[in-house]
């Protein structure tokens, strides 16, 4: 699968993880490049704190639009430092 926006493969990965909807990228398939840390963080009371990325592709930003658990509970370790993207960023298989 794939994350893509602005025409560009942020993340490319054949072992996604998919939780409550969204697509979970290991750490290693996400180019790390077109990410820049956010101030974000919300709690979801299952999985935790959740952190956010800025998507950044050709001078454009995409605010918030990739997010982590980097210390999630212990029901979603399974996705620690997974990355899922929302706000417009497309999935494709």
């Amino acid at each position: 699968m794939k994350a893509i926006w602005n025409g560009t493969i942020i993340a490319e990965s054949d072992d996604i993880i998919h939780v409550e909807g969204n697509y979970y990228f290991p750490p290693q398939s996400v180019k790390t490049e077109f990410l820049t840390n956010s101030n974000t963080h919300t709690t979801c009371q299952w999985k935790g704190v959740a952190s956010y990325y800025n998507v950044v592709v050709n001078g454009e930003v995409n605010k918030d639009a990739a997010w982590h658990y980097p210390s999630p509970s212990s029901l979603a370790d399974k996705i620690k430092n997974h990355v899922a993207f929302w706000r417009g960023i497309t999935i494709e298989k």
